[in-house]
């Protein structure tokens, strides 16, 4: 008999342990498959789908009208539907159209979703909140962000004619890509002539994000963009490279475009580098204006514009696109960089592009580090503030030439290179601590600013502004000779070891930026608002003076 009953317990025991881990697993092989379901269902159609649930953003199913628990919303139309009704609702409910035929009038008619407006939303007509009641209720146009109660519809004082709304000056209409693609004469002549339907003001935007960069909020902003604008104005550097986005802007009049490059410094370097391509092409006319919204570690080209040193979400997309409207145009320096290893003379020189600093030693050794660790562990560096603590040093002595000029170095362990006036993310290397009169950096002059740093706790002094760096002068031309064993330098934060080798600094061309004059950077006291203002480019450089001005 108690054989009998230990068998009977272990039985149970068995079965209370395996049963459980077989309907986890289950469940686990279900939700795989459901997710490979769904993401194939979601890349052949034409909605923008994206998975949401109860928790995630309580929302209403536009088809059967129920509580989504578990379903999809597109980002482009504002389309929502629970899993069962996911396929009626693709059949049935028509996305944002990128390219469409206007009225006969020439205008837009609207194009209603109903219901899941956004929170604290105001109808046009009467004036009061919409969406407040717990059911699918109201409407908006996915063009104009028009909010109207479902009684209030028929009441509208334009009917039907959409106006594109506040950011009508950013957004290409679909009608004008119709127009566009029924010409048989390809010409800047002809869209300009199209384009003056759309405005005096047109200024359409092309946002590029990067959704690998910094604090990874790429993916959420463009679903952001795409609500308001025409999807086809939105790229996603990880699924099509800038030099391709960009041939949108050729489709448009000439020096109308600006670009929202979302992401860190070296997406705004690889996105000026396509725009250099551009000017290779004979497409020089077409070449666009760049504002940058900081999603990187860094940020220090950022900084110098104006924009500041990195955007959280603390201001909403609306803003960040009245910002691109008020933005004025600059000029900015580029550089070309050009490393020659020794004794390799039948090999090209390497080349690289450079817009914000070059540097070899401790900073350039902490960058190779941090380099190397987030390719081995990038979940660890999606926070900006891990990116920036992460970080070790040593290095070496070179030999410096300033426009040919050979300058006597002290025993430094580290030269920098710079074009802006960040550096470090978010120091004023040249100014310092402004005990000393020397004159602001300029984007725009033609000149690079040479300093020297001891170490890596002299780079921590200077960012926390105990100390300044050795400023070895001013100059259009650099020339580094290495003669040391492998060593760390940096462009523009993109770190690697190289040989003896020799380095040569030269000016490449110049971008059209967009500056934010009305935002203060980094730097909160008072005195960092008239260094802002004084270091601010302008359209035309100022006169260079002497070729080296040495410390």
């Amino acid at each position: 008999m108690d054989t009998m009953m230990r068998w009977t317990l272990l039985f149970w025991t068995s079965l209370a342990v395996v049963v459980p881990v077989i309907i986890t697993l289950w469940c686990s092989v279900q939700r795989s498959k459901r997710k490979i379901h769904m993401k194939d269902f979601f890349r052949k159609s034409k909605h923008g789908w994206h998975c949401t649930d109860l928790f995630n953003k309580p929302t209403y199913c536009c088809v059967c009208q129920q509580h989504i628990l578990q379903g999809a919303f597109c980002d482009c139309c504002g389309v929502c539907a629970d899993e069962t009704c996911l396929r009626r609702a693709d059949r049935s409910l028509v996305c944002k159209e990128i390219m469409a035929p206007s009225q006969a009038d020439g205008t837009l008619e609207h194009r209603w979703v109903r219901g899941n407006v956004p929170l604290c939303s105001v109808c046009v007509v009467c004036k009061e909140q919409c969406g407040n009641q717990p059911k699918l209720c109201d409407f908006r146009c996915v063009w104009c962000q028009t909010m109207v109660h479902d009684d209030c519809k028929a009441s509208l004082s334009d009917g039907e004619r959409c106006e594109l709304g506040e950011f009508r000056s950013l957004i290409i209409p679909p009608h004008y890509l119709h127009h566009v693609n029924k010409l048989r004469r390809r010409h800047p002549d002809e869209y300009s002539k199209l384009a003056s339907a759309c405005g005096s003001s047109w200024t359409p935007v092309l946002v590029l994000a990067n959704t690998r960069s910094g604090n990874n909020m790429g993916e959420a902003l463009l679903g952001e963009f795409r609500t308001i604008l025409n999807p086809v104005q939105v790229f996603d550097l990880s699924e099509l490279p800038p030099s391709k986005a960009l041939q949108l802007c050729t489709l448009l009049p000439p020096g109308s475009v600006r670009v929202l490059v979302c992401g860190g410094d070296g997406t705004v370097g690889w996105v000026l580098d396509a725009i250099d391509t551009m000017k290779l092409k004979g497409q020089d006319q077409f070449i666009p204006r760049v504002m940058i919204l900081p999603l990187g570690t860094g940020n220090d080209l950022s900084n110098s514009l104006g924009w500041g040193s990195g955007y959280a979400g603390e201001i909403p997309v609306e803003q960040v696109l009245r910002n691109v409207l008020e933005a004025e145009v600059v000029k900015m320096d580029r550089w070309k960089v050009q490393v020659a290893s020794k004794g390799l003379y039948f090999r090209k020189p390497k080349v690289l592009s450079m817009n914000n600093y070059f540097s070899v030693g401790p900073d350039a050794l902490m960058a190779l580090n941090f380099h190397t660790h987030r390719e081995k562990t990038p979940s660890f560096f999606s926070s900006r503030i891990i990116n920036k603590v992460s970080g070790n040093i040593v290095c070496a002595l070179p030999q410096l030439e300033l426009d040919g000029e050979r300058v006597a170095l002290p025993s430094l362990e580290g030269i920098i290179v710079c074009n802006i006036g960040y550096w470090g993310g978010g120091c004023r290397l040249w100014e310092g601590m402004g005990d000393e009169p020397y004159p602001p950096t300029r984007l725009d002059d033609g000149l690079l600013e040479v300093v020297g740093v001891f170490g890596s706790f002299h780079c921590a002094q200077i960012q926390v502004k105990m100390a300044n760096p050795v400023r070895l002068g001013q100059a259009h031309t650099v020339r580094l000779v290495l003669k040391t064993s492998r060593m760390p330098m940096q462009v523009d934060g993109e770190p690697w070891a190289q040989g003896p080798c020799t380095i040569t600094i030269t000016h490449k061309t110049q971008a059209f930026m967009l500056y934010h004059s009305a935002e203060q950077t980094d730097d909160d006291d008072e005195s960092s608002t008239s260094e802002a203002e004084s270091s601010a480019p302008h359209d035309s450089p100022k006169p260079a003076g002497p070729a080296s001005a040495r410390a």
